[in-house]
């Protein structure tokens, strides 16, 4: 009959703590063990158990109870020990090994043992193995270790950051109270999957930047690839992160028919939520399937029905048909927030073995409703010919607004038949990239206008309704990068004469550009805007008198790029360093 209460591997644990406690008690400075040395290591006799009688109710266990006083004591660590009341070979530590074990070592497998290493000085256990003696004995001494570094732990004023915390392990005493702290407990795989999917929901009621897509089990899925080429099927889809991708997928042929990641219904059956835990569903409509046929033709179908992966034979050879070989998501929504719209368009390919591994691409889109995409001027370079992209700051700290119209954002006067300055108001061209452009028109001067007025008028005319203060340095460049942007720098020139109308009669820009890149497909990058006001003086006019000026406009690139040069790589040096003692006794 056995004893009841503690289990025979606890008494075997708890026996072998007592029995290390009480060698670390002893240690000595040396210690030399052979085959005379028989004692076995003193020990402590544990605490006497008695049986249980039947009926009475059963203490708690040792788990519940605090857990043992940390051993910081060197001389009673062994890290090797790893069989209870045995010895372990080549463990020069273990309690459980006699100096006839140690006879028959080949070698310590943890020479050193010591303590925390963040400490300035710490005691280490070394051991090691006397073979020139007969038979070999085990040699054991500790020793005080410095720690060279300049951080460390001189001393330490709380001892219980030493160890965890004594953590409290249910039982029919705290079930209750731990039931009620930790709000309850899943009891499978299934019930963890829900809660910790309610719990990374966000609490919100519109979509946000970064916010995951749900749907209507999980998350929008938009494979990817993470830590190498391979796709990794559990990347979720957020708002407003555009992404495109291209991953491998390793596959046989055999099981093509098997594998959601290459069926058509894989990524057109989720229906994604309106709004983050809303009941409303957008379900994914198939805009567009194309096939690509083995020799890379491609035809688009008609309908848009879900056709399902099948592997054929073709002779001798496997292949499969309508496997998905790119997917664009294009999701439309409002200024709340909220999902709209989701359209999907797919490229469906025949895959033959020689084609292994597969490559898949995937694309996601976010379009706001009720707007038009802008186009842009180059990508990233300017294109000659498209309009330049400006836009102005109206304070400190804020992004670059800019105007719908990328025609209008940047435009100087525009010449007509008429060439009647008056006539020309609002009548604008924009500025072109690599184009130069002067135009100007005939202003009428009479003593009846005042010159304030007419300078007003002329520097609208000049500069039209919104000049702007900045302009990209790329045609892609982003509103928000302001620190990219190029400021126009707007410099005056005038000649002064006393009793003088002084009159802007031009406006000189001066756009400088370089090239930017690769050599083999350089991109036109802006450097620097110089606009010119350039003002003459004007006497005033006699009563009756007329006087005609001419007002221009020129707009010029300069092309400021230095000349390539051929760039060859650094001949590697030998960076040889001998030992501090490579000399020794010498020097």
């Amino acid at each position: 009959m056995r004893r009841r209460g503690l289990s025979p591997l606890l008494l075997v644990l708890v026996h072998c703590w007592a029995s290390v406690s009480a060698q670390a008690g002893t240690t000595l400075a040396v210690t030399t063990e052979g085959l005379n040395s028989m004692e076995p290591a003193p020990t402590t006799p544990g605490p006497a158990l008695s049986a249980r009688p039947p009926g009475t109710p059963r203490a708690p266990g040792p788990s519940s109870s605090p857990r043992p006083t940390p051993v910081t004591d060197v001389a009673a660590l062994c890290v090797c020990d790893l069989s209870p009341v045995e010895c372990d070979i080549n463990c020069c530590c273990d309690p459980d090994c006699s100096s006839m074990d140690f006879s028959i070592f080949s070698d310590c497998s943890i020479p050193v043992v010591t303590g925390d290493s963040q400490f300035c000085s710490q005691k280490a256990a070394m051991y090691s193995l006397n073979f020139t003696a007969n038979p070999p004995q085990r040699v054991f001494k500790v020793v005080d270790q410095i720690n060279p570094s300049i951080f460390c732990i001189h001393i330490t004023n709380y001892k219980p950051a030493l160890s965890f915390l004594n953590p409290e392990v249910p039982d029919e005493n705290n079930f209750d109270k731990l039931m009620k702290t930790f709000d309850g407990f899943s009891l499978n795989a299934e019930s963890d999957v829900s809660l910790a999917n309610k719990s990374d929901a966000p609490n919100t009621t519109k979509y946000e930047y970064g916010v995951l897509l749900q749907t209507s089990d999980s998350f929008l899925r938009f494979p990817s690839p993470l830590t190498s080429s391979l796709c990794t099927d559990s990347n979720p889809a957020a708002f407003l992160v555009n992404q495109a991708v291209k991953c491998t997928r390793r596959i046989r042929l055999e099981q093509c028919e098997e594998m959601e990641a290459l069926s058509m219904a894989h990524y057109s059956s989720p229906e994604i939520l309106r709004v983050p835990n809303s009941k409303t569903k957008v379900p994914i409509t198939v805009q567009s399937i194309v096939i690509q046929s083995l020799n890379k033709t491609f035809t688009r179908l008609e309908d848009t029905d879900v056709l399902e992966q099948a592997l054929v034979k073709a002779g001798a050879v496997k292949i499969c048909t309508n496997v998905v070989l790119e997917v664009k998501y294009s999701l439309t929504y409002t200024d709340a927030g909220e999902i709209t719209k989701a359209e999907l368009s797919l490229l469906l390919g025949t895959v033959s073995s020689a084609e292994l591994p597969l490559q898949q691409r995937f694309e996601i889109q976010f379009i706001q409703q009720n707007t038009k995409p802008v186009p842009l001027s180059g990508n990233p370079g300017y294109v000659v010919g498209l309009p330049l992209a400006a836009g102005f700051q109206p304070h400190k700290g804020s992004g670059i607004v800019q105007t719908t119209n990328r025609y209008g954002q940047f435009t100087i006067l525009r010449s007509t038949a008429e060439q009647d300055c008056l006539a020309l108001a609002g009548i604008r061209t924009p500025v072109l990239f690599g184009y130069n452009v002067q135009s100007g028109c005939k202003l009428r001067l009479t003593r009846a206008i005042p010159c304030p007025l007419v300078v007003e008028k002329v520097k609208s005319l000049l500069k039209g309704q919104g000049f702007p203060d900045y302009v990209a340095p790329f045609g892609n460049s982003q509103a928000q990068d302001v620190l990219d942007w190029v400021p126009v720098h707007f410099v005056t020139q005038a000649s002064h004469m006393k009793d003088s109308c002084q009159l802007p009669v031009s406006l000189v820009i001066e756009v400088k550009w370089t090239k930017y890149g690769s050599l083999l497909n350089p991109q036109a990058k802006i450097v620097n805007v110089t606009a010119t006001l350039i003002s003459s003086s004007f006497p005033e006019t006699n009563s009756g008198s007329e006087r005609t000026v001419l007002i221009s406009t020129a707009v010029t690139f300069v092309d400021v790029s230095a000349p390539a040069q051929a760039g060859f790589r650094a001949q590697p040096t030998i960076s040889a360093k001998l030992p501090f003692n490579f000399f020794f006794p010498f020097v």
